[in-house]
């Protein structure tokens, strides 16, 4: 809490000792940017599925649960602990509401193995019609499907790494290296996903570095790149095929 103001170390002795409510309001006012500065992140995913408001909504009970159960003699920032608790919130909620029926998650599926399959045979990135042929649909059904599977992306995406790489904001500096043996295999993700990330058409590849690695919202995306936010979510989606595709491939190699 080095970084905490001396309001805000306040509020929380102030917190800790009684745990007054009125307390907690003022705690959550300090802090309700987080709630719209990781909404303004995820909203990459959702498009026009889901309102922007209804995600801040979704993350206020997060914050709320981050301030309850927060520990300020633990020494981590509260802010760390607290977008974790309030992307988990919004995550939850979006699950729970069950917008991503089974079929939308074969169809991500399929994709990502179309991706693959095409980069893998050509040896260059797949254009939005060469997709769209090989799944024999037209490039509107296809712009149309993406949208669709936006959310799903998300899910699969957030459920994929879950399971089996911690790859998100610290996207090469996993924290799995614990195991000796896992060590070997954990150095060639990160240079898989370094490469794949690197191979990406570039418009592809600039919504990735904002996203991930300078961490912006889609709105700040969309302002910097000069094309809509729905255009962005697009980009976004592709690239997240791609990578996963390459991703998926590479762990069923290794199980081999």
């Amino acid at each position: 809490m080095s970084s905490a103001s001396s309001k805000q170390l306040d509020l929380w002795k102030q917190y800790s000792e009684g745990k007054d409510p009125a307390v907690r309001e003022k705690l959550i006012v300090e802090y309700s940017h987080l709630i719209k500065y990781v909404a303004g992140r995820l909203n990459i995913y959702f498009g026009s599925n889901v309102e922007y408001d209804d995600l801040v909504g979704f993350g206020v009970f997060g914050l709320i649960d981050a301030i309850d159960k927060f520990d300020i003699n633990k020494g981590v920032k509260f802010e760390t602990y607290a977008s974790l608790r309030i992307r988990g919130s919004i995550i939850d909620s979006i699950r729970e509401m069950d917008w991503v029926p089974r079929s939308l998650r074969q169809k991500n599926k399929e994709l990502e193995k179309v991706y693959w399959e095409i980069e893998n045979e050509l040896g260059h990135s797949a254009t939005d019609k060469e997709v769209a042929d090989k799944l024999g649909i037209t490039l509107d059904e296809f712009y149309k499907l993406l949208n669709e599977v936006n959310l799903s992306s998300m899910i699969s995406l957030e459920e994929f790494l879950e399971q089996n790489y911690e790859v998100g904001t610290d996207l090469f500096n996993s924290g799995k290296e614990d195991r000796p043996e896992s060590h070997m295999e954990i150095t060639e993700i990160r240079d898989i996903l370094a490469d794949a990330i690197n191979k990406l058409p570039e418009k592809e590849k600039m919504v990735v570095s904002l996203y991930y690695f300078e961490e912006l919202t889609l709105k700040e995306i969309s302002a910097i790149m000069k094309v809509s936010e729905s255009r962005i979510s697009q980009l976004h989606t592709k690239a997240i095929l791609r990578l996963r595709g390459k991703l998926a491939r590479h762990k069923s190699i290794l199980k081999e």
